[in-house]
C-alpha cells in the first residue's frame, strides 16, 4: 500500500534504506526497511518540470477532527499558490500517503506537483501514521472518511485550523461547498472513495493502485463462488502488519490516542482480528463471517453505491497485491450505477513495473504531467471536473500499457471497453491445450501437494526491500500443465482469462463439509509464456489462488488481469499447481486427477486483442 503520488518500485537488488546498514537491532532495521520501501522510495523533491504556474507557500497546519467517535489530530501541510486569494480563487486537490507513510515522505511531491499548476494542495498524514493521531483503521468510510471530509471543511470555510489559520480561497461551488479532487495510490487511494460515500463535496477523484475488496486482496479465492474464504497473502499481510504495529520504532512519542489496549498495538480491534484469523490458517464459519464481514464493509465493495464524484481509476499491471481484477470491478460498479468512471491499467504497481519518464510513464516525483500519457490524463480529468471546462478531452474510457511497444509515444492503447473473452481453447488429456474439442484426447493426470509448498511465483516483499526474488518454478508431481503448439503469429492478451474446471480428490470429498473452510482443497491457476528455447515467464508473477467451495461440481476460476504479447513461436502454458510460498494453502495432503474427453473437458477463455 505504497504512498500516494510518488511511487517507483524498486528493483530486485537494490537497498532502498540506509536501514540495512543500521546499527539498530535486526527487528528494528527490518521494519525501517520495510517502512523506508513501502513509503518513500523516491526522492521527495524535484525541479519545477515544463508547466508549473509559479510558486507557492507551505503552511504547516493541525487539525482536530471528529472520526469514529474519537477526537483524532491530524498533521496537515498546506500549499498555497502564489496569487491565489479571495479575489482570486482556486479549486483543491487533497492527498494522503500509502500505508506506513506520511505527509512528509513522498507524497509530498503531489503536493508541490499541483501546487505549481495553480491547486490549493492540502497534503495530510492519514490516520495512525506519521504525526496523526488515532488508530489504524484501514480507510474505514465512518473513520478515515469522516476524518477527511473535516478537511474538506476547513476549504470551504467551515472550519479553521487548530491554530485559527482559515481559508477562504478555494473555488466555491456554493457556501461551505469547495471545489475539491482527490489523487493518491493504495492506501491514498481507497481513503478517496471513502471520502466521496460520505462527502458529496468531493469533486474528482483519481484512486490509483488500490483494492476494491480488501476480503479478496488478502485472502484472495478466484472462484466463481466466493462463499468461501480464499488463500491467504500472508506475506503482504504480514510484511503491513509489522509496519502497523511497528509505529513505536518509526514515530517516536506516539500520540496516547494511537495505542489500542484490546489486543494490538496500533490497528482498530478487528483489524487485528482479522490478520490472526488468516494467519491461524482455520476459517471456521464463525471467523469466516467476522473476516468477511470487516474487510468487506471496509472496503469500497461495500459502499460505492454511496460515490457519485467522477473516478478516474489508474491500476497497475505489476501488481500482486492489488491485481487488474480489483479496479475493473470498481469500475464496472461505478458505470453501471451511472457514475462517470474511466479506467488506465498503467506500468507500475506494488510489484514493480517502470516509472521512467522516458518510457512514457508518469513519475509525480519527478513532475512529468504533462509529458507523460497518465499525467496528461490526470490534468485533463482535473481540467474538466475542478475548473469546469466542458472541452477539457477526458479521454476514453479504457486505456492499457503495452511493454512491447519502444515508442513512448505510444505504449498506450485505448479501447471502448476492457476486451471480452473471445478465445476459446481446452484442456486435452494428453497436456496439450488446443483450439477445437474435436482435438481433445481423452486421458487423466494426477497431482498431490506435498505439506510444505512446492511451487513460488514471488516472494511477496522482495524488490520492495532489495533482495532477490528467485525466478516462478513449480516442483514435478505437483501441478499439471496444459501447452498449446507454437503460435503461427502474436497473440495479445489484454484482461482476465477464465478457466472452468472439474477435478477429482476424494480426499476432500470427504472433509470439505467439516464446518471449517480450510479443509476445502486449494489450487492456484497460472499462465505461462514458454519461449522457443524453453525459457517460461510468469506473467508479473500473479496467480490465482482458489479455495474450491465443491469438488464434486465444476468451478470456474477468474485469472489475474494481464496485458501481455505472446509472440510468434512462442507456446502458452495453462498450469493448475497445488500450492504457492506466497500464499496459505491445503490442511494435510490432497491428491487430484484431472480428466479430460472431448465433450467433457477443462476450457480456458482469453481477451485476445485483434489486430
Amino acid at each position: 500500500m505504497t504512498p500516494a503520488g510518488t511511487y517507483r518500485p524498486v528493483v530486485a537488488g537494490r537497498r532502498p534504506s540506509s536501514a540495512w546498514r543500521s546499527p539498530l537491532p535486526r527487528r528494528r532495521a527490518l521494519t525501517l526497511a520495510i517502512a523506508a520501501a513501502l513509503a518513500a522510495p523516491l526522492a521527495l523533491a524535484a525541479p519545477a518540470p515544463a508547466g508549473a504556474t509559479g510558486q507557492y507557500t507551505v503552511t504547516p497546519l493541525k487539525f482536530t477532527v471528529q472520526a469514529g467517535g474519537r477526537n483524532c489530530t491530524v498533521d496537515a501541510d498546506l500549499y498555497r499558490p502564489a496569487g491565489v486569494d479571495a479575489a482570486h480563487p482556486a479549486p483543491a486537490v487533497v492527498t494522503t500517503n500509502g500505508f506506513g507513510g506520511s505527509k512528509s515522505d513522498g507524497t509530498a511531491a503531489t503536493g508541490k506537483a499541483f501546487a505549481e499548476r495553480g491547486y490549493v494542495s492540502l497534503v495530510y498524514s492519514g490516520l495512525g501514521f506519521g504525526k496523526s493521531g488515532c488508530l489504524i483503521s484501514l480507510d474505514d468510510p465512518e473513520i478515515d472518511g469522516r476524518a477527511a471530509s473535516g478537511l474538506i471543511d476547513f476549504l470551504g470555510g467551515k472550519r479553521a485550523a487548530d491554530d485559527g489559520t482559515r481559508a477562504d480561497y478555494v473555488t466555491a461551488d456554493a457556501e461551505g461547498d469547495p471545489r475539491v479532487g482527490m489523487i493518491g495510490g493504495s492506501y491514498g487511494g481507497a481513503v478517496q472513495l471513502a471520502t466521496a460515500a460520505v462527502d458529496h463535496r468531493v469533486d474528482a477523484l483519481v484512486p490509483m493502485i488500490t483494492w476494491n475488496d480488501l476480503a479478496y486482496s488478502l485472502d484472495p479465492n478466484n472462484a466463481a463462488d466466493r462463499s468461501v474464504p480464499g488463500a491467504a497473502k500472508w506475506q503482504w499481510m504480514n510484511g503491513f502488519y509489522l509496519i502497523g504495529e511497528g509505529q513505536p520504532l518509526l514515530v517516536p512519542n506516539l500520540d496516547p490516542s494511537r495505542i489500542n489496549r484490546l489486543g494490538c498495538l496500533h490497528f482498530v480491534t478487528k483489524a487485528c482480528e482479522t490478520i490472526r484469523t488468516l494467519n491461524s490458517g482455520r476459517y471456521p464459519a464463525d471467523r469466516t463471517e467476522a473476516l468477511q464481514k470487516f474487510a468487506r464493509g471496509v472496503s469500497p465493495v461495500s459502499y460505492l453505491d454511496k460515490v457519485k464524484a467522477p473516478t478516474l481509476l489508474v491500476q497497475g499491471q505489476a501488481d500482486s497485491l492489488f491485481n487488474l481484477n480489483e479496479a475493473e470491478a470498481t469500475y464496472r460498479t461505478l458505470r453501471k450505477q451511472g457514475t462517470t468512471a474511466k479506467m488506465i491499467w498503467q506500468s507500475w504497481g506494488h510489484s514493480g513495473g517502470t516509472t521512467d519518464p522516458a518510457s512514457g510513464e508518469l513519475d509525480l516525483g519527478a513532475g512529468n504531467l504533462e509529458t507523460s500519457y497518465v499525467g496528461k490524463r490526470v490534468l485533463a480529468w482535473f481540467d474538466r471536473y475542478l475548473h469546469h471546462k466542458k472541452g477539457a478531452d477526458t479521454g476514453p474510457a479504457f486505456a492499457y500499457y503495452r511493454d512491447w511497444i519502444g515508442d513512448p509515444d505510444h505504449t498506450y492503447a485505448t479501447a471502448a471497453d476492457v476486451p471480452a473473452r473471445n478465445r476459446t481453447l481446452y484442456l486435452s488429456g494428453d497436456g496439450k491445450l488446443v483450439d477445437h474439442r474435436a482435438k481433445v484426447t481423452r486421458g487423466s493426470r494426477e497431482y498431490r501437494n506435498r505439506l510444505i509448498p512446492t511451487s513460488h511465483s514471488e516472494s511477496s516483499l522482495a524488490g520492495m526491500i532489495g533482495l532477490p526474488d528467485p525466478a516462478p518454478h513449480d516442483t514435478r508431481g505437483t501441478y499439471l500443465d496444459w501447452t498449446t503448439e507454437p503460435l503461427t503469429d502474436t497473440v495479445d492478451v489484454v484482461g482476465a482469462p477464465e478457466a472452468t474446471l472439474e477435478v477429482v480428490s476424494p480426499r476432500t470429498e470427504r472433509v470439505q463439509h467439516s464446518g471449517d473452510a480450510a479443509d476445502k482443497l486449494v489450487l492456484f491457476a497460472k499462465l505461462y509464456d514458454v519461449a522457443p528455447d524453453g525459457k517460461k515467464t510468469l506473467v508479473h508473477r500473479l496467480v490465482s489462488p482458489v479455495r474450491v467451495p465443491d469438488v464434486t461440481k465444476p468451478f470456474k476460476v477468474s485469472l489475474p488481469g494481464i496485458v501481455h504479447r505472446y509472440d510468434k513461436g512462442h507456446r502458452l502454458q495453462f498450469v493448475v499447481a497445488a500450492s504457492d510460498g506466497a500464499y496459505g494453502g491445503n490442511r494435510g495432503v490432497k491428491p487430484v486427477t484431472v480428466t479430460s474427453a472431448p465433450q467433457d473437458t477443462g476450457v480456458l477463455k482469453l481477451p485476445v486483442v485483434r489486430r
